[in-house]
């Protein structure tokens, strides 16, 4: 039980990092790291997968992070790790006294915890108790306590025995306590706390089936039981936030799902308010799940709330994630877009949660880059750009953009350029045609005439004006 030690960044992440591949990577990765702030917002063991990760980025300050290790970690009961991390700092062979009397207590108490909690834990594994409990938790005490003697003080010691194997690394068996304990415990503050604590025992043990139980149930707690205290719910909002970070980028089934939680108007006004450097997660997230989605209505909405969100916010916050977003649909700067992708690049791989998607965030801000630009120019060489007076652009700006080397924008030679826009064509179905001879692709733009604009304005102005007058006449 003392030598247990939290889960490695590669645990967590099902053995998948990456790392800076050159010298401007990692400054630019160092120059934009997020640690400082994530830190605060996370429990001590939720923390430790991080500072593994930097260590394996930064070889350099290993010392350092061991040192930063042994701070975060000796108030735990994980003494013989707690012991290493002494020994490595010190360079010694020897352990003091304190660390082998530290680790008599933790085996001391989990042996008392164990016999105090075991006539408990035996009948709430026992299927013939446990079928005659029902959803009233005043009835259910009363009934172990008439049947089998079960008192409150005897429920709190699930509790307490939770945190106690949660303080050894023992996340397994301290997810099982915790979880018998709200099933009897009626006391609200403890049951709120044995929820984040089995969210994060959930979360090292890499459940993220169960994980995403205990998201919903700890919104579900936010939302119903500090309603009237709005100071609580933001900060309980920012850690949900920052806690569901692991399943958002380690368990695709949640991807969509956390991403609704994160566009809701309450957690995207507490992004806003109290912890805008999120918005690189969640442009991470709405990129990449271009390739992802079958839903193209609801793919649209969220790139469209992202860019307003990160426009509001770009003088709180930016990074070469959120400049991406900013050069490509609020500036159309296309040349500061890629420049800034090359940037994001490197950013991403020195992110623990980021790290793993790094290579698709690339290949599908291309395709973002490709899609706007065909979309706003007619005639496309594919060597070089001969954009058209689209009506959208000021002749400056296509005077501005004549003979840039489209390949080169994408980081593609001219045969993967070809490959690349035919590709483009085909998966967003636009409507435009490759001429292999003269090397163009000619984009169709029909216009919308004024009446069909003036139709698609109009047509849900009932609706709207329905809703408006039943706001109105509460």
């Amino acid at each position: 039980m003392a030598d247990h030690q939290p889960p490695s960044a590669e645990a967590i992440t099902n053995g998948v990092t990456s790392h800076p591949t050159t010298q401007i990577a990692a400054d630019t990765a160092a120059q934009h790291d997020l640690l400082p702030k994530l830190i605060p917002q996370l429990d001590r063991h939720l923390i430790f997968p991080l500072l593994e990760f930097l260590s394996g980025q930064e070889e350099e300050a290993g010392l350092e992070i061991t040192k930063t290790k042994y701070e975060l970690l000796k108030t735990t009961n994980m003494t013989d790790y707690v012991a290493t991390l002494w020994q490595e700092i010190n360079d010694s062979d020897e352990i003091p006294e304190e660390f082998s009397r530290k680790r008599e207590e933790v085996l001391q108490r989990l042996s008392l915890f164990t016999e105090e909690t075991s006539k408990i834990d035996e009948l709430l594994v026992n299927e013939e108790v446990t079928s005659k409990l029902r959803s009233d938790k005043v009835a259910n005490l009363k009934f172990l306590e008439q049947e089998h003697g079960v008192t409150a003080g005897m429920v709190d010691l699930l509790y307490d025995y939770g945190r106690f194997q949660y303080d050894c690394g023992s996340y397994q068996n301290a997810a099982h306590l915790l979880d018998q304990f709200r099933i009897l415990s009626t006391d609200n503050d403890k049951v709120v706390s044995a929820t984040w604590g089995k969210l994060a025992s959930e979360i090292l043990t890499t459940q993220w089936d169960s994980v995403m139980e205990e998201v919903n149930k700890v919104k579900e707690t936010i939302d119903t039981k500090l309603f009237n205290n709005p100071l609580a719910q933001l900060q309980h909002r920012t850690w949900l936030i920052h806690w569901s970070l692991f399943p958002f980028f380690n368990y695709e089934p949640a991807r969509d799902l956390l991403a609704d939680l994160y566009f809701s108007p309450a957690f995207i006004n507490t992004i806003q308010t109290d912890c805008p450097w999120i918005l690189r997660y969640l442009a991470a997230a709405v990129i990449t799940n271009r390739s992802r989605t079958k839903n193209t209505s609801q793919y649209q909405k969220q790139l469209k709330d992202l860019v307003r969100v990160v426009r509001q916010e770009g003088y709180e916050y930016s990074d070469p994630v959120t400049d991406f977003v900013n050069a490509l649909y609020v500036d159309f700067d296309f040349e500061e877009a890629q420049k800034k992708l090359g940037e994001a690049e490197g950013v991403l791989k020195g992110d623990f949660f980021l790290s793993a998607t790094a290579d698709a965030f690339v290949e599908s801000a291309r395709h973002l880059i490709s899609e706007s630009y065909c979309k706003i120019h007619q005639r496309i060489d594919i060597k070089y750009l001969y954009p058209s007076t689209h009506p959208l652009l000021p002749a400056s700006y296509c005077t501005k953009h004549h003979n840039r080397d489209l390949s080169a924008r994408l980081g593609l030679n001219q045969d993967e350029g070809e490959k690349w826009i035919v590709n483009l064509i085909r998966d967003t179905r636009m409507d435009g045609k490759l001429d292999y001879q003269e090397g163009t692709v000619l984009m169709n733009h029909p216009a919308n005439s004024v009446y069909q604009q003036v139709i698609e304005r109009t047509k849900g102005m009932h609706f709207r004006t329905s809703v408006l007058s039943a706001a109105v006449a509460k």
